[in-house]
Formats: C-alpha cells, structure tokens, sequence
C-alpha cells in the first residue's frame, strides 16, 4: 500500500511541477503534502526523493521543499539540449505520421488557442506538452523522451513565468508550421519548426 501510495503521489507532484502549477521557487513541506494528499510521510519523502533525482524539487536540510527556479545560464543550457533532442525526435516520428494524428494534433492546438483565450496558463502548459508528445511517441524512442520530459520538468515552473512573458497571440504560430511540416512529410522544415518552436520563447526567460 506504501509504494502504491508513494507512486500516486510522485505522478501527481511530476504532473504539478512540469505543468507549471507550482511557480518557481515556490516552498513547500512534507508534512503540508502529506495533509493534502491524506498519506503518510513515508511515501511523500520517497516521492520527493525521486523528483529531486530528477532535477524537479530539491529538499533543504530542514525537510523544506522548493521548487526550481533556474537561472539564465541554466535556462540556457536546457533550451540547448531540447534543440538538438526535441528536432531529432519529431523527425524519427516523421515516417508514422498519418492524416489522423494530424487532426488530434491540430484539436490539441485549437485546445491551446482556448487556453489563451482564457488566459489559462496551466492549460496552455499542458496542451503545449501535450502536443509534443503526441508526435514523439511515434519516434519510439523512450529513453531520449525520457530525457525530453526531465528537462521539461525542470522547466515546468520557469514555463509559467514565460506565459506571462509571451504575447499570447503569437504562441500557436510555430505549431502551426509544424504542422505543415508534418502533413508535407517536409523533415527538414520540421526540424526548424521545432528548434525554433522550442528556443525563441524560453530564451525570454534568459534576458
């Protein structure tokens, strides 16, 4: 019961903190968690454990846990890395792209133009992860979505202070083309889609 308990609530503190839903630097304490998700410490402590091995959370001496607030040089090297793994990804999905996966792909983005519309930060957060995973599933390649979803993670709380950042209007426009890209079966108009897609707005957050 204590693992089941322990793994339920690290899926929903990942889910929290890569959504946005805990902004940067935020503090917060096992006992607190554990009174909001009515468990004991013990799985709370695990849970906390593992997303702190992942560059999630990280817990003080004193049992405080603090959610990441990178700085620019960080922002950086992590933009860095979803440039050169995120394009690569999109372009091995590439072949298994087929016309209804394109149709779920633009409902997800027209669920994302309604998350702005109404100024929902979590859920542009959301639909926005939500459309790049759709595509890289088809790559079949999960260690290095594995490693996409760490660094998504920890730019979660970072993502939420960029939406703040952005002019709204101009968020779908990059999905928009890649779109195109994928219904044109046009590689190399994907991977500049998506590098641009992933770099331009995070490097906001870097000046």
């Amino acid at each position: 019961m204590a693992e089941r308990a322990h793994e339920r609530l690290y899926r929903a503190l990942r889910l929290r903190v890569m959504n946005g839903e805990i902004d940067p630097g935020a503090h917060l304490t096992l006992r607190g968690l554990a009174a909001q998700y009515q468990t004991s410490m013990m799985p709370v402590r695990e849970a906390i454990r593992r997303l702190a091995a992942e560059g999630a959370l990280t817990m003080t001496g004193t049992g405080r846990i603090v959610a990441p607030d990178p700085a620019p040089d960080r922002i950086e090297e992590l933009v860095a890395i979803r440039a050169l793994l995120e394009p690569e990804m999109a372009v091995r999905a590439l072949p298994r792209i087929y016309p209804a996966l394109i149709d779920r792909l633009g409902t997800i983005n027209a669920g994302i133009s309604g998350a702005i519309t109404s100024n929902d930060a979590i859920g542009y957060i959301r639909g926005n992860l939500d459309f790049h995973r759709t595509i890289y599933l088809r790559a079949r390649a999960p260690a290095m979505l594995a490693l996409i979803e760490t660094v998504w993670l920890q730019l979660g709380p970072a993502m939420r202070r960029l939406y703040q950042l952005q002019h709204r209007s101009d968020l779908g426009q990059h999905h928009r083309t890649i779109l195109t890209a994928l219904q044109a079966g046009d590689a190399g108009l994907l991977r500049v889609a998506l590098r641009t897609d992933v770099t331009q707005g995070l490097r906001m957050l870097t000046g």
